[in-house]
């Protein structure tokens, strides 16, 4: 184990230490970093928006991965060799992913970390595949899990999890059943509808007005009039942080009283800021990440993440962090190899990572809960604690 005070429980199974040979000559995606010999730098692809819409998830995902990096590296590195981190913007765009996919195949990456947009991932997730590259992305569509990809792992919870556990707040807990839908269709969007929606039905819930939007839409004041006259207890939102935040704005200003919920967009500084205070006030967020407060461990993260960057930490970060440790652990174990080798040892890896107990199964999720909090004040204020 690396020294390090941001570390926390983290072990690997006997039987994967025995993966530390490496061959002479290596397939695609089992380079041992820069070259054969296993002496130069392992070579690791970071791929997330740093332009473009989506380019502050992107550039949150970069920090928590360079973050975790950098500190390995200061420690000494993978058996004595550092860790190459290479950025590639993909700009949020699944034609530029499937570029760098092969770009990436070719280039003697071990690993690739990102992206944090489900339909990119889901673009490059055959390149890597065939070429053998094991990828841990920060995506939450449930397509991602249905391509049980032995290649592909999930660094936090799909929508099903965020989902099933916020239907079950608000429906059980709080007793709310005149709910109303709007989310958009891209990869994402559809994702928590779909989830959002299945969850509802197995409560015998139907919603009372289920709208759909496009992904880039600014004005949602037509589905907006349509779920006010519903008059709905709830208003579930599927969307990006900044599309979330407009649609919560211009919901308020139209009248809808209901209570907004959503997943981690929703606890997003962009999402609180599109939206303004008042327009946030309330609202129930489901996340495996609620606060920088949680435990010695995120505030270990959180004091780190702001002296590197001058800035709070968030969600976002927390689990590309994770995802980071995760793949780090596995290149131990298998002496900086890649290929079928490093994919064996992160599924046999058992992480106490800063969202949870990472524990990865056949189609690459490693972790299956989220908890429950509500905004107060421009603040998530967990559920237990409200």
């Amino acid at each position: 184990m690396f020294p390090s005070p941001l570390h926390r429980i983290l072990t690997a199974p006997a039987a994967v230490l025995s993966l530390l040979v490496l061959t002479s000559c290596s397939a695609p995606g089992e380079q041992a970093g820069a070259g054969e010999s296993g002496t130069g730098p392992i070579k690791v692809a970071n791929v997330n928006a740093q332009s473009g819409q989506l380019s502050s998830l992107g550039k949150w995902e970069n920090k928590g991965v360079k973050l975790a990096i950098d500190e390995v590296n200061k420690s000494g590195g993978i058996n004595g060799r550092q860790v190459q981190l290479d950025l590639f913007d993909d700009q949020g765009d699944p034609t530029v992913g499937t570029n760098l996919g092969r770009k990436i195949a070719d280039g003697g990456y071990v690993a690739m970390l990102g992206t944090a947009e489900s339909a990119v991932t889901l673009a490059m997730a055959p390149i890597l595949k065939d070429a053998k590259i094991p990828n841990i992305t920060s995506g939450q569509s449930p397509k991602l899990a249905g391509l049980k990809s032995p290649f592909l792992f999930l660094n936090a919870p799909t929508s099903v999890t965020y989902d099933e556990t916020l239907a079950k707040y608000l429906v059980e807990t709080k007793g709310l059943k005149k709910i109303a839908l709007i989310s958009n269709n891209g990869t994402y969007g559809t994702g928590e509808h779909d989830a959002f929606l299945a969850s509802l039905k197995t409560r015998g819930v139907t919603p009372l007005a289920d709208e759909v939007v496009t992904p880039d839409q600014k004005d949602f004041s037509a589905a907006l009039t349509g779920i006010r006259d519903k008059e709905p207890e709830v208003l579930f939102i599927g969307a990006e942080e900044v599309e979330s935040g407009l649609i919560a704005k211009q919901a308020r200003e139209l009248g809808v009283k209901a209570v907004l919920a959503g997943g981690a967009p929703m606890g997003t500084e962009p999402y609180l800021t599109t939206a303004g205070q008042d327009a946030t006030e309330g609202a129930v967020v489901s996340s495996p990440y609620l606060t920088n407060d949680a435990t010695e461990a995120t505030r270990a993260f959180a004091a780190a993440y702001k002296t590197a960057y001058g800035e709070e930490a968030e969600v976002h970060g927390a689990k590309a962090y994770d995802g980071a440790r995760i793949l780090v652990e596995a290149l131990k174990a298998t002496g900086g190899a890649g290929g079928q080798k490093l994919a064996d040892a992160i599924r046999a890896t058992k992480y106490a990572g800063l969202l949870g107990d990472f524990a990865y199964d056949e189609s690459g999720v490693g972790i299956h809960a989220t908890q429950i909090a509500v905004i107060k004040s421009g603040e998530l204020v967990p559920e237990t604690a409200s």
